[in-house]
């Protein structure tokens, strides 16, 4: 039985259950998480009713949607309609293959582990795109639009910065970028100013891109409910909009744990006490929390000034701040 549970194919497909119930888990109670926070940021309780303290809350919100009908509207694309809410829930998935939780805790371990997140990352454009343009539903088709044009203006600095962390670690393997940041927690990529003065800024572009790549306000552009009705989702109903939301969190918890992998040290512990897992769990909720945070502290832009905020201001900088590592790279 041990010999059998050693293969890799069925590590492998081990691996896939725990991250397809780690991600379900992690949808079902950040949404918890995220009413409850909202709740206090404004001053009132948020869910209560069901189970204690509203705990059971998600489990009622999804036996809801289980028990509705999708329904496919009329002269639709059905079959885009219906791939496209996987189509964004499986890059998601196939990326958190590859993010270490744990010094030997990865489905896989591949040199180019960072190439083949963005690689993946670039298909939930389309996915939300198909799934717009597939409604046959101008609300729909103008936040389509709009998804396409802010992922294609934050793609870019954020590329800029992973750059600029794969010349300063010389490396594309998580495993390898997490090892060069052991010891005391000043050994961290965030807090390196020797190796570039401006590793916090960085950080920093890294966790805006990511909440613009992720449609979490104040960048939610995919929804604007206020303008768009529910955006690219508008004419999903039960389970194909479920999936669509569960996809949102998969990619929280997927820029979240690479933010924590390139910038606070991934599995290291600053104090050499607890595991490297639950250290890691702490700095990717620490960031979850923060995402949930900005979500109700700031409102949601106008989406002109999105794109200026990208192309007038984070280009230039991450630009900078690339070109200032290799110039320090080279001095030393």
């Amino acid at each position: 039985m041990l010999k059998l549970l050693s293969t890799e194919p069925v590590r492998l497909l081990a691996f896939l259950v725990g991250i397809m119930a780690f991600v379900g888990l992690n949808a079902a109670y950040l949404v918890w998480v995220e009413r409850k926070g909202a709740g206090r940021f404004q001053r009132r309780p948020g869910p209560t009713e069901v189970g204690y303290a509203g705990l059971l809350q998600p489990i009622a919100d999804a036996i809801k949607l289980l028990s509705k009908q999708l329904i496919v509207p009329q002269g639709v694309d059905a079959a885009l309609f219906r791939v496209a809410p996987l189509l964004m829930m499986a890059p998601a998935l196939m990326s958190l293959a590859v993010i270490p939780f744990g010094p030997s805790l990865a489905a896989r371990n591949i040199n180019v582990g960072l190439l083949l997140i963005f690689a993946l990352g670039s298909i939930n454009v389309m996915a939300i795109m198909l799934g717009g343009w597939s409604s046959r539903n101008k609300y729909a088709i103008m936040s389509a639009a709009r998804v396409v044009s802010q992922n294609v203006a934050y793609e870019i600095p954020t590329l800029l910065v992973v750059i600029t962390m794969i010349m300063i670690t010389g490396t594309m393997n998580l495993n390898e970028i997490v090892r060069q940041q052991a010891g005391a927690f000043w050994h961290w990529n965030v807090f390196r100013v020797w190796v570039n003065p401006l590793m916090p800024v960085t950080f920093l572009i890294f966790f805006i891109c990511m909440l613009a790549e992720t449609n979490r306000a104040p960048f939610d552009m995919a929804e604007a409910e206020s303008e768009l009705v529910a955006g690219a989702y508008t004419e999903y109903s039960s389970m194909g909009f479920g999936v669509f939301f569960m996809a949102e969190y998969a990619n929280i918890l997927l820029g979240c744990s690479l933010a924590t992998v390139l910038f606070l040290g991934g599995w290291q512990s600053p104090f050499g006490i607890l595991p490297g897992v639950l250290w890691f769990l702490i700095k990717m909720y620490f960031l979850v929390f923060a995402v949930v945070w900005v979500r109700w502290t700031f409102p949601r832009t106008q989406f002109y000034g999105l794109l200026n905020l990208s192309w007038k201001l984070l280009i230039p900088v991450s630009l900078f701040t690339l070109i200032l590592s290799s110039a320090i790279m080279k001095l030393y």
